[in-house]
């Protein structure tokens, strides 16, 4: 099914541009349905567009020569992508491709870099994106280093919660242990544990967040840095901890 057409002020550094910035800006846009599996650019390809979404998450995946391949970073309606292309790289390194569909605008890499000549806030929230998701890269790998992979799974699904309205994600488990570097049978124990202190529902295809508090307790420092970091040089990004009904069973001491 087709994604339904979303302004691109849904896009929150689209939105964030002051009104002749953004129309400047919005002339050049092209909408576009982000699909899952759609690669935006592939590792080590020329970037032809960067890619706003209002909606979906897309991956930024690091591949070796070998061809192992790990997450290093998400975004979704937050930011841009490639990252790359707001440098004029010219090159993406990584692979960025969708994982949970969406709908999006894109820009010509060109166009991009002629108007961030122009378009003073534009360009300053672009390179604050990039900032950003650099930060949260770099947590990442703390994180694969450090914590356990419940805490990163706890840790994903809310980045991923923080990107989507509602709190359905059509994730697989498959894609959970490629974003992780996991095997999947790591993954679903984990899923198995989550769900037993109900901060989740696990069903085929489907992770439901049923206790936003209990998982970012559960997440401890695993979940926040780059949160923060987001917050204080852009705007809002978090959902709120309070909202859902169901009370999570006491975690054992």
């Amino acid at each position: 099914m087709a994604e339904t057409m979303m302004r691109p002020t849904e896009n929150r550094l689209l939105g964030l541009l002051p009104e002749d910035e953004y129309t400047a800006v919005v002339a050049h846009l092209e909408p576009c349905a982000i699909p899952r599996g759609h690669i935006i650019v592939p590792a080590d390809a020329v970037i032809e567009h960067a890619y706003f979404p209002c909606s979906g998450i897309g991956s930024v995946i690091n591949i070796s020569p070998e061809g192992n391949r790990v997450e290093a970073g998400l975004f979704g309606r937050d930011g841009f992508a490639p990252v790359a292309a707001a440098i004029g790289a010219g090159i993406s390194v990584p692979e960025v491709t969708v994982q949970v569909p969406g709908f999006a605008y894109r820009l010509r890499q060109t166009t991009l870099l002629d108007l961030m000549k122009t378009q003073p806030v534009f360009a300053s929230l672009l390179h604050k994106a990039v900032h950003v998701l650099a930060t949260q890269a770099g947590f990442t790998a703390l994180s694969n280093a450090v914590h356990e992979i419940d805490e990163r799974l706890a840790r994903w699904i809310l980045m991923c919660h923080d990107r989507i309205d509602g709190n359905e994600l059509a994730l697989t488990h498959e894609y959970i242990a490629l974003m992780l570097a996991v095997r999947r049978p790591s993954v679903t124990t984990a899923l198995h544990l989550l769900e037993g202190y109900r901060f989740i529902r696990s069903v085929r295809g489907l992770v439901i967040v049923r206790d936003r508090a209990g998982l970012e307790d559960f997440a401890s420092d695993a979940y926040g840095k780059a949160e923060d970091e987001y917050e204080r040089l852009i705007g809002p990004l978090r959902k709120s901890r309070r909202g859902l009904t169901e009370i999570a069973s006491p975690q054992p001491a």
